[in-house]
């Protein structure tokens, strides 16, 4: 398949807009294995698509830019970046949804939570980026939406971020207003990219490739057949901490240490400005560096088509750190970790600023699950959390970005014999 491309004018670069929806087989990620076809055990019943999805409604979309390399200029690149666009209710209707956030270290940022606190009321897309790129896409949601007609006089976009400054010329502002708007365009249901995709593209995890990743939980009949699904951007951790499947893998991996293609001057340098080793011919062979520092970022986005209230949905938000913890997270001084929870279920309860001709009297009715029934939800959130983090470093492909410095994918074959050795890998048939 040829990958489709922007020529982009503004730089004299050639970017490639990768919209996010691929036929099987026919993209690099996409070929790759999930958790579940590895043989990673994990608990739940995953919906059809394990993604987030599978929640009725919810659509994604992406844009991804990749283009030049060799040492960093700012302006110009390289280019390793991109956007992600979620739909609570998918693109035929801006109807907003019951919606609240947490932030688990608050290193990062998320517009439009000043309203939602004060609210429960979600009434715009969500779009992550990278850092330096959330003002970008916060206005070019506000201008999406104008073009579609929403009734508002004003909308507080929520915009989210994690750093992809090591891979990308972050200070260069590669994002525009244009690329933040296909990411919404393109936006689709069903199974959707993971990995090196849209705001997830320049991403680093737990000392690998990070980028975005997905899953879903379908609840028993007996907790009310609900769907809960999460997509991560996952750009946090050190290595010593990473655990899959009970396993700390991370140190027991050997070789596939960060390094760069080639040197330059001044050289590039790891977290705690140590010059970055060439790389060698073969990854497994490449030098132990000791240990960088905890910094990045994480947003995860829950999506539930369960009546969940605001205060609800804040409960089920704090969740997703133990969802990480099972990673080994600890929530780092460096880190921004913040999620935002949101439930398709009551339509036309509250239209917050988009409230004209919304004022019914008497009042909507609501419907609450009671607080003694969240708990199924709670599991399915930490478990949905924890598959979706392993997907998104699964999914990722090796990249080299600015300045030669390249950032291995966590090697399958050495995953696999590692959690083997320690009875955790289940034997596909």
């Amino acid at each position: 398949m040829r990958m489709p491309q922007l020529i982009d004018a503004r730089a004299g670069l050639t970017v490639l807009l990768l919209l996010g929806f691929f036929p099987a087989g026919s993209f690099f990620s996409q070929t790759k294995p999930r958790a579940r076809d590895l043989g990673i055990p994990l608990d739940g019943t995953p919906g059809p698509f394990n993604a987030i999805t599978d929640v009725e409604g919810v659509e994604v979309g992406y844009a991804t830019l990749i283009s030049g390399e060799g040492k960093l200029v700012v302006g110009q690149g390289p280019v390793r970046t991109g956007v992600t666009a979620i739909l609570p209710r998918g693109r035929t209707t801006l109807e907003p949804v019951f919606a609240a956030f947490y932030a688990g270290n608050g290193n990062g940022d998320m517009t439009g939570t000043h309203w939602l606190e004060e609210t429960g009321v979600l009434e715009t897309p969500i779009l992550i980026t990278n850092t330096l790129s959330v003002g970008t896409v916060r206005d070019a949601a506000v201008s999406w939406m104008v073009k579609h007609g929403a009734n508002a006089p004003f909308w507080y976009p929520v915009a989210a971020e994690t750093s992809d400054g090591r891979l990308n010329d972050m200070k260069g502002l590669h994002v525009k207003t244009e690329d933040a708007i296909s990411a919404l365009e393109s936006a689709h249901g069903g199974r959707i990219a993971e990995g090196n995709v849209g705001g997830g593209t320049g991403m680093n995890c737990h000392g690998f490739k990070g980028g975005t990743g997905t899953a879903s939980r379908r609840l028993s009949s007996e907790a009310g057949s609900y769907t809960l699904g999460v997509l991560a951007q996952c750009n946090y951790g050190t290595r010593s901490q990473l655990r899959i499947a009970g396993i700390p893998v991370g140190r027991e991996i050997e070789g596939y240490e960060p390094c760069v293609a080639r040197e330059v001057d001044p050289p590039a340098r790891d977290g705690t400005g140590r010059p970055l080793p060439l790389c060698h011919d073969d990854p497994r062979l490449g030098a132990a560096l000791g240990e960088d520092h905890e910094q990045g970022s994480i947003i995860v986005v829950v999506a539930t088509n369960a009546p969940l209230t605001p205060d609800q949905l804040k409960r089920l938000a704090r969740r997703v750190s133990l969802g990480m913890g099972r990673m080994g997270s600890n929530h780092g001084n460096g880190s921004g970790d913040i999620f935002i929870a949101f439930s398709t279920a009551n339509p036309d309860a509250d239209w917050g600023n988009s409230n004209a001709g919304h004022l019914s009297l008497p009042p909507p009715s609501i419907i609450r699950l009671p607080s003694g029934a969240l708990d199924p939800l709670f599991t399915a959130t930490v478990e949905a959390t924890e598959e979706a983090i392993i997907n998104a470093m699964l999914a990722a492909d090796t990249m080299t970005g600015a300045n030669y410095q390249r950032s291995y994918a966590i090697p399958h074959d050495q995953l696999k014999v590692v959690l083997a050795k320690h009875g955790r890998l289940v034997e596909k048939r």
